[in-house]
């Protein structure tokens, strides 16, 4: 295995279940880099040699990387160096978020944060016991701890539990629509088989008669030739509406086109005059019929043939069919143009007819037709005009893509669930992690039923605000002791240059000390070794000024040493940092 191949291995192991893309792993790479140099930085305030300033930032860097993949080995483990070493505290802000969302189960959460928590407090207490109470100590580490650790983990928790549930009720949303879409189309589909019952009992019936009754008139030979030819167009017509009635039927009981192997009733399939071609292909034939009725029918044919869709090349025979119609009842007599234009992206069925001869009369009409033609060229993804041209004609012109068939774009089949309807469209879903879900749902419904709620939006509310709260109450107190510990610290290590000068050289050890402080703060620390040199054998006393020095960068350091029981010597001094 190569460099490389290990690198990648190791990669995958440091995401865990969750995949690390190469936005995801700069930004883990950047957050080690700052909390090393935030812990190198406070080991150096706190008095840190070079060393142990690399160590530190090295070990916090190692474990933010490890913090997804271990969460609770992090925890632990940050909590207990925190306790030492000061440079950590951001280390465990940090674990504490990463436990609180990766870590299944509120026991195993519990367990973790807890022996984080005591393991703080003890590595805390054995190196501070000397200076302070064992009581104050407990106090301040626990608070500390619940501010910085257990409150962003819980609110972590919180907001994964919250995204979790939020995913899941998408999905399940999703998953109801379209079950109520799968049980209207089962509805329609039964609608659909009545209604051809129905046309198959009643108008297949009568079609059925009038093609016998045509049938026997068009032998009468009492008939001119003349009559004859127009009986026999009649009888013509009446078969092929017997066709286009079992197509229909077809359609509606089952959603496909017909058997076109199928004969129509009462006529074998070599007697079929005219198939009914419900398609561009059937055109010409609506054209032939109406010349052969007394119509000045012209069909013009512009591009190269290409094939639509089914639902889109029915669409083209009817919107012909229609404006033909149209076109008979209207304008009687006048000349009607057909024309087909098969553009690079769609069809253009155009028929314009001229102003008619004379007045049609009383024409009846449903006024629906025109309006059925819109909607079926728009579920196809096209759209249909109808309007008067200006020398007094009509004209319908329609656009119908090649590839539009009724489906969802890119599917290939009728979507389930509509856009407005669909939850998933009203809310985005946020990917969980980075990409995949950090919690199980299941450990979010256990979680939700040990603690009683349903997930309701209220109980969501309640939740996050009592998180709140308790976040707020515990960061004031930990910030009041916080002050108050200051507070004591810069007493400790603090004096006035008043009270440098009443001291006296020759003065008793004793009685000095007990009139200054005993310079333990962390105001002093690193003071000790900066400065002029001691006087041999002496032991000094370093305490800082509570004046300010000339630059920022200049603190005035007041140093008293001491031999043989007395004060041999007081200096004033800046140390530049």
């Amino acid at each position: 295995m190569d460099v490389s191949s290990k690198i990648r291995a190791g990669r995958r192991w440091l995401a865990g279940p969750e995949p690390w893309p190469a936005r995801r792993t700069a930004g883990e790479c950047v957050l080690a880099a700052v909390l090393a140099l935030l812990a190198a930085g406070t080991q150096e305030l706190m008095g840190s040699a070079g060393p142990a300033q690399l160590a530190t930032a090295a070990a916090v860097a190692a474990l933010s990387l490890l913090r997804r993949r271990l969460p609770a080995t992090v925890l632990v483990v940050s909590g207990g160096a925190a306790g030492e070493l000061a440079g950590f505290g951001p280390l465990l802000i940090v674990a504490g978020w990463s436990a609180g969302r990766r870590i299944p189960g509120a026991g195993k959460v519990l367990a973790a944060f807890t022996a984080s928590c005591v393991l703080n407090i003890v590595v805390g207490a054995a190196s501070e016991l000397p200076r302070f109470s064992p009581l104050s100590l407990i106090m301040f580490s626990t608070l500390y701890f619940l501010a910085t650790t257990v409150v962003p983990g819980l609110a972590s928790r919180y907001w994964t539990q919250r995204r979790t549930l939020l995913h899941a009720l998408q999905e399940h949303n999703a998953q109801l629509l379209r079950e109520r879409a799968m049980v209207a189309g089962q509805a329609r589909l039964r609608e659909r088989q009545r209604i051809a019952q129905d046309m198959h009992d009643s108008l297949g019936h009568q079609l059925a008669l009038i093609s016998v009754h045509t049938g026997a008139l068009e032998v009468d030979p009492a008939l001119t030739e003349r009559q004859r030819e127009g009986v026999g167009v009649l009888r013509d017509a009446s078969v092929a509406a017997m066709h286009e009635l079992r197509e229909v039927v077809g359609i509606l009981r089952d959603g496909v086109e017909r058997d076109d192997a199928a004969a129509a009733p009462g006529l074998p399939p070599a007697e079929d005059p005219r198939p009914a071609a419900r398609g561009a292909a059937g055109i010409e034939g609506l054209v032939a019929a109406a010349r052969a009725a007394g119509n000045a029918v012209e069909l013009r044919c512009a591009g190269s043939r290409r094939p639509l869709a089914a639902a889109a090349d029915h669409a083209a025979y009817r919107i012909v069919q229609e404006a033909l119609t149209n076109a008979y009842k209207h304008a009687p007599g006048a000349a009607i143009t057909v024309e087909l234009r098969y553009e690079p992206d769609s069809l253009v069925v155009e028929i314009a007819n001229g102003p008619a001869p004379a007045d049609p009369g009383d024409v009846v009409s449903g006024g629906q037709g025109l309006t059925g033609l819109r909607e079926r060229a728009r579920l196809v993804g096209g759209m249909v005009h109808a309007g008067r041209t200006d020398g007094g004609g009509f004209r319908v012109a329609g656009v119908l893509p090649y590839g539009a068939d009724g489906l969802a774009p890119g599917t290939g089949a009728a979507p389930l669930v509509d856009v407005e309807d669909d939850f998933r469209q009203q809310s985005q879903a946020v990917p969980l992690g980075n990409g995949g879900q950090v919690m199980d749902w299941t450990v979010v419904q256990r979680e939700l039923a040990m603690s009683g709620g349903r997930g309701s939006r209220s109980s969501g509310v309640v939740l996050g605000c009592g998180i709140a709260v308790g976040a707020l109450v515990l960061l004031l107190v930990a910030g009041g002791f916080g002050l108050f510990f200051l507070a004591g610290s810069a007493e400790r290590g603090m004096i006035e240059p008043g009270d440098y000068e009443a001291v006296k050289v020759g003065t008793a050890e004793k009685e000095v000390r007990e009139s200054l402080p005993n310079g333990d703060s962390f105001m002093t620390s690193g003071l000790k070794d900066k400065g002029p040199a001691r006087p041999e054998g002496s032991e000094c006393l370093v305490l800082a000024s509570s004046e300010f020095g000339e630059s920022l960068a200049a603190e005035p350091v007041f140093r008293f040493c001491f031999r043989d029981g007395k004060l041999i010597e007081k200096k004033s001094y800046d140390v530049v940092h």
